[in-house]
C-alpha cells in the first residue's frame, strides 16, 4: 500500500487495502493473526486500537469473560491460531456467541471467516486513521 501513495482520498486507500489482501498469501494472515491479541487480553502489536475496539469485552460479566477465556483455548486447538473477530460496536456476549458459532467451522471455512474478520479490521482502522 505505501508504493501506491499518495492517494486522493479514502475510498482509494480502501480500495488499495482491498486489492493488498487479496493477493494476501495464508502466511501473511497467519503473520497478521500473530499480531492480534486474545479477545480480552491486552497487547498486540497495536495495543490502542485494540483497547478500543474491545471495549465491550472490557465492561462483560465475569463469567461471560471466563467464557471468553476457555472459547479462545478451545479456539487455538482446534484452528491453531488466535480467534480474532471485528470486535468494534460489539458486546461480550455478541462476540461469545460468534466464537462459539465459528468453533463449529471446518479448518478451511474458518481459515476465511477469519482472514475476512482481518480486512475488516484493517479497514477500520485505516478508516480511523484517516478521519479522526
Amino acid at each position: 500500500m505505501a508504493a501506491g501513495r499518495p492517494y486522493a482520498g479514502l475510498a482509494e486507500v480502501l480500495a488499495a487495502c482491498d486489492s493488498a489482501w487479496a493477493e494476501l498469501a495464508p502466511t501473511g494472515w497467519m503473520a497478521a493473526l500473530a499480531a492480534h491479541p486474545r479477545i480480552g487480553e491486552k497487547g498486540g502489536h497495536a495495543p490502542e486500537s485494540s483497547e478500543r475496539e474491545q471495549g465491550g469485552v472490557r465492561s462483560a460479566a465475569a463469567e461471560t469473560v471466563a467464557a471468553l477465556a476457555d472459547g479462545n483455548r478451545r479456539y487455538e486447538e482446534r484452528f491453531g491460531h488466535v480467534f480474532l473477530i471485528s470486535a468494534a460496536g460489539r458486546t461480550a456476549d455478541e462476540i461469545l456467541a460468534a466464537l462459539r458459532e465459528r468453533l463449529r467451522n471446518d479448518p478451511a471455512t474458518e481459515a476465511a471467516v477469519a482472514a475476512s474478520e482481518l480486512r475488516k479490521i484493517a479497514r477500520l482502522r485505516l478508516e480511523r486513521m484517516l478521519t479522526e
